[in-house]
């Protein structure tokens, strides 16, 4: 099992190496991308099989607090993680008065994002080995 996420990011390195290392040391694949507030929300709004947003707060077009505010989860799984570079205590309480599922310091919480995604990989597979293959009643 793969855990389908979408990235915004406005730093196209920083971008990059998030996604190398997520999809490298997690079950992550990145499904897209934007460095636009507009950007995601077009997506967001034609896509409804993600799992998680990985969503900066500052943004070459919009912001990511905004972001966060308009988007509308199709599924209660759905995870919005921030990643930001100016994380403190009241972006904390900010999102998550605004439902943010995790808030991470890119300077000094990268490897905790990595466990967070390892983590909700560990719960993604834990879920599907649960559901069965074939309805009940029914035969293969």
């Amino acid at each position: 099992m793969q855990l389908a996420v979408f990235v915004v990011e406005d730093n196209a390195e920083i971008q990059e190496n998030l996604v190398g290392a997520l999809e490298e040391l997690t079950c992550v694949r990145v499904v897209g991308g934007s460095a636009t507030e507009d950007g995601a929300l077009d997506w967001i709004a034609r896509n409804s099989d993600w799992d998680m947003l990985i969503v900066d707060l500052f943004l070459k077009g919009g912001s990511g607090m905004r972001l966060v505010q308009r988007v509308q989860r199709a599924r209660t799984d759905q995870k919005i993680i921030v990643f930001s570079n100016y994380v403190n205590a009241s972006v904390r309480k900010r999102c998550a008065q605004l439902g943010v599922d995790a808030v991470f310091d890119k300077s000094t919480e990268i490897d905790a994002l990595v466990d967070y995604c390892s983590h909700q990989c560990t719960l993604l597979g834990a879920q599907a080995a649960l559901s069965p293959a074939h309805p009940t009643g029914g035969t293969p």
